[in-house]
C-alpha cells in the first residue's frame, strides 16, 4: 500500500494470518486477552488505544483517512469504543464499519478494503466495499463442545441449555452480530454434512471465498476443507487459520469457523 493511502485496521478477532496483513498493509489490533486465576478472559481494546492506533494510521496515510473493521458490537465493547475514538478526528476521516460478524468475514472485508486502498481508493469506496463484502458473507462456527461459549455469556442461557439438551455438535450462525443455533447435530460428521450443505446451498453455483479458522483441531479442520471443496462450484479459493486465542477461549478446544463469502448477497438480505 503506498503512503498516501487510505488505512484499514482490523483487530484480532478477524482472523487475518500475519503474512496477509503484511502483504496488505493491514494494522491488527490485539484484543486483550488476561488470565483471571484459572479462568481466561479477555476484553475489548479501549476508546484511548484506538484513537492513538488511528491517529498513528492517518498520519502514515497522509490524512486520507481510516477505515476501522472490528468484532460485532453484540459480542464486544470494542465497536462502541471504536466510535467514540472516531469522535475526536475531524471531517470522518476515521470511518468505523458495523460489522455485525466476526472472524474471517471480517478480516475479508479488510481484505477487499485494503486491495481498493492500494490502488489509489477513496474512503468512502473502501467503506463500501467492506460493507458490500460482509453482506456477501456467512459465517458458521462447529463446537466440539459448548461449555465455554455458555461460560461466557456469549449466548443465551435459553440457547445453551437447548442446543446442550438436543444437540452434542452444534453448528452455530453469526446472525445480526449474534450466535444462534443453525443446525442441531449429534456427531461431528453430520455437523460437517450438515454445514457443507448450508454452504453450498448458499452458494448457488457461484464460486465462494472460504475461510477455516480452527482451534486445535487441524486434522478435522483440513477433512472439512475437502468436504467443501469438492461440493462447492469449481473456482471457489480456500483458506486456513487458526483461530485467535481470544475466540478460542470462548469456542473452546475442536472449534473450527467457517466464513464464506458469496457472489451475491442473500436473498432474503
Amino acid at each position: 500500500m503506498s503512503a498516501m493511502a487510505v488505512r484499514v485496521i482490523t483487530d484480532s478477532s478477524a482472523c487475518l494470518p500475519d503474512t496477509v496483513a503484511d502483504e496488505l498493509d493491514i494494522t491488527v489490533l490485539d484484543l486483550h486477552l488476561m488470565q483471571n486465576g484459572e479462568e481466561r478472559t479477555t476484553s475489548g481494546l479501549s476508546s484511548l488505544e484506538l484513537a492513538a492506533a488511528y491517529a498513528r494510521q492517518l498520519e502514515r496515510g497522509g490524512d486520507q483517512g481510516v477505515l476501522a473493521l472490528h468484532i460485532s458490537k453484540e459480542l464486544s465493547s470494542t465497536w462502541s469504543a471504536a466510535v467514540a475514538a472516531s469522535a475526536v478526528f475531524v471531517d470522518g476521516a476515521v470511518r468505523v464499519v458495523d460489522t455485525g460478524s466476526l472472524g474471517m468475514a471480517v478480516g475479508a472485508a479488510a481484505m477487499a478494503a485494503a486491495r481498493l486502498a492500494r490502488d489509489g481508493a477513496s474512503l468512502e469506496e473502501c467503506y463500501d466495499i467492506a460493507v458490500d463484502t460482509l453482506h456477501r458473507s456467512e459465517t458458521w462456527v462447529y463446537l466440539h463442545r459448548i461449555d465455554e461459549l455458555r461460560r461466557s455469556g456469549r449466548i443465551s442461557t435459553a440457547t445453551a441449555v437447548m442446543s446442550t439438551a438436543l444437540a452434542n455438535r452444534p453448528i452455530m450462525r453469526v446472525n445480526n452480530g449474534r450466535l444462534e443455533i443453525a443446525a442441531k447435530t449429534r456427531t461431528q460428521s453430520k455437523a460437517f454434512a450438515k454445514l457443507v450443505e448450508l454452504a453450498q446451498n448458499r452458494a448457488d453455483g457461484e464460486p465462494v471465498f472460504v475461510a477455516i479458522s480452527q482451534n486445535q483441531a487441524r486434522e478435522t479442520a483440513k477433512s472439512l476443507e475437502t468436504m467443501l471443496t469438492d461440493a462447492l462450484p469449481e473456482g471457489s479459493s480456500f483458506m486456513m487459520m487458526e483461530l485467535d486465542p481470544t475466540l478460542a477461549v470462548h469456542a473452546g478446544p475442536g472449534a473450527i469457523a467457517v466464513s464464506c463469502v458469496f457472489a451475491d448477497e442473500r436473498a432474503d438480505g
